[in-house]
């Protein structure tokens, strides 16, 4: 009986815990989402990361549509997150020092608006704080952030190679982004703050 009363109660255990994880999603674009990912999954709370495509009207776009552009997408970074661990205003805290937000142009080396930076809300609740997070991280910057706040319609997952590109192909990953400079621009910008994986 006291070995079937343990069980049982381990059992519940594992169920509460589970129960405890609140995952939720956010959706940011920040240049190659390449990048994005890997720089994402090594925060803590983060649960899983998917490449894709947001902000556009074409359905189902592909990878050279969206680049060679006219679809209105970014290239964009789905996030799973429990918010048990790290909050939305947190993980945007993360996201602006891990991108040039005063860049209108594009991002790092990739230029053109599908290389944007974007946050994409799903509610009037994600919009407040990601205003709110918006306006610090200008005021850390005191310069001027053109990242645009906008509600996300679709999200599309982006084509199975560019998923966790930086593990499957490490050598290519290191040496684009090295080539693009991201992790120096980051640095030069936000300092001591710069929160980058890259390297």
């Amino acid at each position: 009986m006291r070995t079937t009363a343990l069980t049982a109660l381990a059992l519940l255990t594992l169920t509460s815990a589970a129960k405890a994880e609140d995952l939720q999603k956010a959706v940011v674009a920040g240049g190659c989402f390449w990048c994005v990912e890997s720089d994402f999954d090594a925060v803590e709370g983060v649960t899983e990361t998917i490449s894709g495509y947001a902000g556009g009207t074409v359905e189902n776009p592909s990878y050279k549509q969206v680049v060679q552009g006219g679809t209105g997408h970014a290239e964009a970074v789905e996030i799973t997150y429990d918010a048990d661990i790290i909050s939305y205003e947190d993980l945007l805290h993360v996201f602006w020092r891990t991108v040039d937000p005063t860049d209108a142009g594009g991002q790092f080396c990739d230029r053109g608006d599908s290389y944007r930076t974007a946050v994409f809300i799903t509610d009037p609740a994600q919009r407040a704080i990601a205003e709110a997070s918006r306006a610090e991280a200008e005021a850390a910057l005191g310069q001027q952030v053109v990242t645009e706040i906008a509600e996300i319609t679709t999200f599309y997952p982006a084509e199975d190679y560019h998923q966790d590109f930086y593990l499957k192909s490490p050598l290519r990953y290191k040496t684009y982004r090295q080539g693009c400079r991201r992790d120096d621009r980051v640095e030069q910008l936000w300092g001591d703050e710069a929160r980058n994986h890259g390297s």
